[in-house]
């Protein structure tokens, strides 16, 4: 996520990170490469002039030139900054309307239908709502069965019309069928077009006119930069919507959108989508997003993703086993299948402070556990349990069971052995503090 501008960021202000001497000079020729990474980025150039202006101004205003540590208080204002110019502060979404309608606006392509599903799935999963699907793309047949596909993933209703071509009929029966059904909220897909143009803002406003949404998201691919920028704009001006959606901050992105799109239209980015599962959505922080631009990662999202797989009642019963030497690969496996729930390995990465330099040119693959599943699962019951009873012909059958080979199951016995061992030295002080820091950091959000 932004690796390259977060490469050309760390580049610029190098000097500044540093002991020597900072001087006005180098301020403004450190403030010079910053924008030019920002443009790099695809952020447009009156923004990105205005943000380093504001910098200096701030770096000067606040002695920065004579601080202690100067690199530092220079990398916070550019952070600041940064926080400042993505909106400041999160913001929710309305929810207060019975049942609450979220109109979903954008181009086709833009991951639209995909985000109608994952808004739906976080709204069942973590807001305790009861949502309804509504299909309004009367162009594409295939926008229809994608949303049914998507809706029978997650486990919420969809509703649909076929034989109606008039998106405002169906967006208002669907609302009807879910106050007739005790849906709480009511997600409305709509078409998108490959550009924009006059029909589909004219079909899009009839919508908003007629259903009065609690709620306008506007859902936009963040790899198109610039552009996404400019699009969001045209909708704004038709729709005045309430927020924007990001979606794609998991490919090749430059981070042009995220920075730029909310000093151009003035309204917030609310969510983010980070992977093609159906629970890759984030609530975006301008801030936590500034310090994973600047290399800084972003522990408490980290925290907050654990928090959500962390079972105390589980965790309890595995030290149990550790302290009685009775931690085998079931348990193992369990623990794996927790950490692929978190996200995207990549992702996971990127949010611990210099990973993401550090791993730099290193390809992350999701299906990183896959062999080691592969193995484990080859195992019988007796030998998960008892890892000590793998001798050579029960490697040998779990290696071709398995399609690995004989090195990598040792490697792995060795890695799991090492892995016990610190876990049982973690048993005494700093088990136990673990699980109190964990306790304590839900009262952190």
């Amino acid at each position: 996520m932004f690796d390259n501008l977060s490469e050309k960021l760390d580049k610029a202000l190098h000097v500044l990170k540093g002991h020597g001497q900072i001087t006005e000079i180098n301020v403004a020729e450190t403030l010079k490469e910053v924008r030019r990474a920002l443009l790099d980025a695809d952020v447009n150039f009156k923004i990105a002039k205005e943000f380093t202006n504001k910098v200096k101004e701030k770096a000067l205003g606040q002695d920065v030139l004579t601080s202690l540590q100067p690199g530092q208080l220079m990398v916070k204002l550019v952070k600041d900054e940064l926080t400042e110019l993505m909106g400041g502060d999160a913001e929710g979404i309305d929810l207060s309307g019975t049942p609450s309608v979220i109109l979903m606006s954008g181009l086709q392509g833009s991951g639209k239908t995909t985000f109608s599903g994952k808004l739906a799935n976080y709204l069942l999963a973590k807001k305790n709502k009861k949502p309804l699907l509504v299909a309004c793309d009367v162009y594409r047949p295939a926008a229809i069965d994608q949303l049914h596909v998507v809706g029978e993933q997650i486990g919420v209703e969809v509703f649909s019309d076929r034989g109606n071509n008039d998106p405002v009929a169906i967006s208002k029966a669907g609302i009807a069928h879910a106050k007739a059904n005790g849906f709480n909220v009511v997600i409305i897909d709509t078409a998108g077009r490959l550009a924009v143009d006059e029909q589909m803002m004219n079909e899009i406003a009839n919508i908003h006119k007629a259903i009065q949404p609690q709620e306008t998201l506007f859902v936009v691919d963040s790899m198109t930069g610039q552009d996404a920028v400019n699009t969001a704009k045209a909708f704004n001006d038709v729709l005045n919507f309430d927020g924007v959606i990001l979606t794609k901050l998991d490919g090749d992105t430059r981070g042009g959108a995220a920075i730029s799109i909310k000093s151009v239209v003035n309204k917030p980015i609310k969510f983010i989508g980070t992977g093609e599962k159906m629970d890759a959505i984030d609530v975006f922080y301008p801030s936590r997003m500034a310090e994973r631009i600047l290399g800084m990662g972003d522990v408490v999202s980290l925290v907050e993703r654990a928090q959500e797989q962390f079972d105390e009642e589980e965790a309890r019963k595995i030290q149990k086993k550790i302290a009685k030497n009775k931690f085998g690969f079931d348990d193992f496996l369990s623990q794996i299948q927790q950490i692929k729930k978190m996200g995207s390995l990549k992702d996971l990465m990127g949010m611990i402070p210099g990973a993401g330099k550090a791993l730099k040119g290193l390809d992350i693959d999701d299906d990183a556990f896959k062999h080691i599943e592969a193995i484990i699962h080859s195992m019988t019951p007796d030998e998960r349990s008892t890892p000590a009873k793998l001798n050579a012909s029960r490697k040998k059958r779990i290696a071709k069971g398995s399609g690995t080979s004989i090195q990598e199951i040792n490697q792995l016995l060795k890695q799991f052995d090492q892995m016990s061992k610190m876990m049982k030295m973690m048993q005494g002080g700093g088990g136990k503090k673990m699980m109190q820091m964990m306790g304590a950091m839900k009262g952190m959000k």
